[in-house]
């Protein structure tokens, strides 16, 4: 197929210049003779127009972001052909039988790391990864991750700043292997144990906000930090703040939210661990979207501001409108944030009064009482 039925994807998910290029380095593979996995398709524009470029009504699809989950669905459900797109999480069953993974490559080198893994043991001997990125995100180690699973990597010519890495021959020790993730750590600092995933912000490390945020939390008076009643750790991670929480007020109820699929298999494993199960629940979702307006008595954040690969001043800003809808009239809110960013002006707006109570050399904590 080409360019004109590549157009056919609806608007808003056009294939893009890594997406083409995907496309027909895998055409010149001879596309898939079993069922497809693809990887990290943010639009859902790569599955439609792989399914319409090698005649499939079933692909197979991972993504982190239930955002991307949702945009992809939408591609899918106006594409022009029945098709079935099969959603998987990062697991075995994503890949076994799998000959041909498109992959648009992710930011993370232990990110990509799990998921060759994953395909280097599951998938069928002979399955092939086409991995595509835009040059100036890519690196030399991308291609040392994809060559500790596979024996044979190379990279194609370069197009509208686009370029594909091959993967095949999965390395024999692999084969049926555990994939290693998550990875635990266990630190003395906490004293418990950080799961992560290889998708998961900061890894198995307590991050620098996370710490300056822990750092309060245990001086904080009960109007700050409540007792008992309902807590969100609102973008969770790897449920560092969710099980401190846990741990200082054993009569609060905890939340642990995020989108992504890393953040929250991470956060389950950690909280299991640290045997706070019993009274911490994580769901993964859009900023906390299946939270109960009005019924949460405090919520921390220690929100993102990377988009990918683009830093984005108002990244946190939907998370504070959230933060302040699910808030009780009388219920506060901790949040860290980067010192360069002007979050404290933006909490006051859209939350209520703010105030400093911490700040390091990088990091500054707030906290913001829901406007009445």
């Amino acid at each position: 197929m080409g360019d004109t039925a590549l157009g056919r994807v609806v608007a808003g998910a056009e294939p893009d210049p890594v997406d083409r290029l995907i496309l027909d380095e895998a055409a010149a593979l001879g596309g898939p003779s079993s069922p497809l996995a693809v990887v990290g398709d943010a639009t859902g524009a790569l599955a439609v127009a792989a399914a319409e470029r090698f005649d499939l009504d079933v692909v197979r699809t991972f993504h982190d972001s239930v955002t991307d989950e949702r945009a992809s669905d939408e591609a899918v459900r106006a594409s022009f052909r029945s098709l079935q797109a099969v959603r998987f999480g990062l697991e075995p069953a994503l890949f076994e039988g799998v000959r041909l993974v498109l992959l648009r490559l992710p930011k993370s080198l232990a990110e990509l790391d799990e998921i060759v893994r994953l395909v280097a043991a599951h998938a069928h001997p002979d399955v092939r990864i086409v991995a595509g990125g835009r040059i100036k995100h890519m690196s030399r180690g991308m291609n040392e991750t994809l060559e500790r699973s596979f024996s044979e990597v190379s990279a194609s010519l370069g197009r509208q700043k686009s370029r594909v890495l091959h993967a095949s021959a999965p390395r024999a020790e692999l084969l049926g292997a555990e994939s290693g993730y998550p990875i635990v750590q266990n630190s003395d600092e906490l004293g418990f144990a950080i799961a992560s995933h290889g998708g998961a912000f900061a890894g198995p490390r307590l991050d620098l906000g996370t710490r300056e945020l822990l750092a309060v939390l245990q001086y904080l008076p009960a109007d700050a930090l409540p007792e008992d009643g309902l807590a969100v750790d609102l973008g969770c991670g790897t449920g560092v703040l969710a099980v401190a929480v846990a741990r200082l007020r054993p009569q609060l109820e905890v939340i642990a939210s995020d989108r992504s699929w890393a953040a929250a298999a991470s956060a389950r494993e950690t909280i299991r661990l640290a045997g706070v199960g019993d009274r911490v629940e994580v769901r993964r979702e859009d900023s906390g979207s299946s939270i109960e307006t009005g019924t949460v008595d405090v919520v921390l954040l220690n929100p993102p501001f990377h988009d990918r690969h683009e830093v984005v001043e108002d990244m946190a800003h939907p998370l504070f409108e959230q933060a302040a809808r699910m808030l009780k009239p009388d219920g506060s809110m901790l949040t860290v944030f980067n010192s360069g960013l002007a979050h404290r002006a933006a909490l006051e707006r859209i939350v209520g009064q703010s105030r400093q109570i911490a700040r390091g050399a990088k990091f500054t904590v707030v906290i913001s009482h829901k406007r009445v």
